[in-house]
């Protein structure tokens, strides 16, 4: 089961039923989630939200997702989740340009997420803020609109995509499919 993480976005229920296909699903709204609730898991994608992090203080959702430092299950941040992980592992983050259409993502590492995936994809962006590369993390795809569109941890299986898969037709939703076989597999490909 991949447990969904609902940062309050729109598009979590797209989530849902595009990763239903591939295995079953449980929606936590982000400020019920208890990991310890949820060992029966096998992976977790932790959505978007209508909130501005430069405009904010982060700390109460920094709070929530201190387990990310000592997690070893797959997870998946998505956008606003993205950004997350990336303030989790200490990443700057900035305001940049709304960005609200189809981005041409080039993909600059090899990664999981991105198997049976040309190197340059079109996918849908829905932000106006961005955060860097954590220094234990491989950037993995940019744009000419964002330079993190994609990242994951160098040793463990997290994963953080500013693009929104959910809502990028085909494409996007092979990059939910293979999260979900790395969330079957336990995979996580590593760089020396």
């Amino acid at each position: 089961m991949i447990v969904i993480i609902d940062c309050g976005s729109s598009k979590t229920p797209l989530i849902e039923s595009v990763v239903y296909e591939y295995d079953d699903t449980r929606v936590v709204p982000l400020f019920d989630f208890q990991i310890e609730e949820h060992a029966d898991a096998s992976g977790f994608i932790i959505s978007g939200a209508p909130i501005l992090i430069t405009e904010i203080d982060p700390t109460p959702y920094l709070e929530r997702f201190e387990w990310l430092k000592t997690n070893e299950s797959p997870v998946l941040g998505i956008c606003f989740g993205h950004q997350m992980i990336g303030l989790t592992f200490n990443a700057l983050a900035n305001r940049q340009r709304d960005d609200r259409d189809w981005q041409t993502v080039e993909i600059i590492a090899e990664c999981a997420l991105f198997d049976r995936l040309p190197d340059e994809i079109e996918l849908m962006e829905d932000h106006c803020e961005t955060v860097s590369i954590p220094a234990d993390f491989i950037h993995v795809g940019v744009s000419d609109a964002c330079v993190n569109e994609a990242m994951m941890h160098k040793t463990r299986p997290i994963y953080g995509v500013q693009f929104h898969p959910e809502v990028s037709g085909n494409h996007g939703a092979i990059v939910l499919e293979n999260f979900v076989n790395i969330c079957h597999n336990k995979k996580a490909v590593t760089f020396d």
